[in-house]
């Protein structure tokens, strides 16, 4: 009676063991990745091609709105945590007296997977004056997103131009942005040799400057993808 006991527990562990093997063909193991993705926040700091101005852009009319509606359909979704001063740059603190490096310590947490840095044109004095100073403001930033959120990536987008001819300090300014990230072992996206707004209509304001709220549509088509890639398993 014994044997037959000790043999009817070990049949029973046994199926309780090859019962949980496997997850079941709808379970976790098979699910599309963005599934691992749920609460995953991003961090985006910029300027007013972020943030919107009177010329389009503002609230759920911005890409950053935009694109998460789009990561969020496509089943990715993601929490942004917005960060846009008008006027603002690397080294340019604008007319909030907040460069990027002054906004990040606010923007960027620890749980952050990625940190979207977009622009600025506002630092075009500031390469003139002081390359130097620029390239160093820019290292800094670089250097405080990685320390309060060591584990995120970091995706550098530059400053876009409404034309075909932007100016030299601009290509300046571009260079040197590329330089640093590049040199810090992060994506860097070149909305001026992409050409992003070159010969396209409607989508700046009569100010010459800022996107409309097609334009923003326009920015969110062409940033979403870098997201998602940024954000892929």
């Amino acid at each position: 009676m014994k044997l037959r006991s000790v043999f009817a527990v070990l049949c029973l562990c046994a199926a309780l063991i090859g019962s949980q093997k496997m997850p079941p063909a709808h379970g976790y193991m098979n699910s599309p990745a963005p599934v691992a993705l749920e609460g995953v926040t991003v961090a985006v700091i910029g300027d007013s091609y972020t943030g919107g101005s009177n010329d389009g852009g503002l609230g759920d009319q911005g890409w950053p709105m935009l694109a998460k509606a789009e990561l969020a359909r496509l089943g990715t979704p993601v929490t942004f945590s917005l960060h846009a001063v008008g006027g603002s740059g690397y080294a340019n603190p604008g007319p909030s007296k907040l460069t990027f490096g002054g906004v990040i310590p606010v923007a960027v947490e620890s749980v952050d997977r990625l940190v979207v840095l977009f622009g600025s044109r506002n630092d075009i004095n500031e390469i003139q004056s002081d390359a130097a100073a620029y390239a160093v403001a820019v290292r800094s930033a670089f250097g405080k997103v990685r320390l309060l959120a060591p584990a995120a990536k970091i995706l550098v987008i530059g400053p876009p131009w409404v034309n075909s001819n932007p100016p030299p300090a601009m290509l300046q300014m571009r260079d040197s942005l590329q330089a640093q990230a590049e040199a810090a072992g992060v994506t860097f996206v070149d909305p001026i040799a992409e050409q992003w707004f070159v010969g396209q209509s409607g989508l700046i304001g009569s100010d010459g400057v800022h996107p409309t709220d097609a334009g923003h549509v326009y920015m969110a088509q062409k940033i979403t993808p870098l997201i998602a890639k940024q954000l892929a398993p």
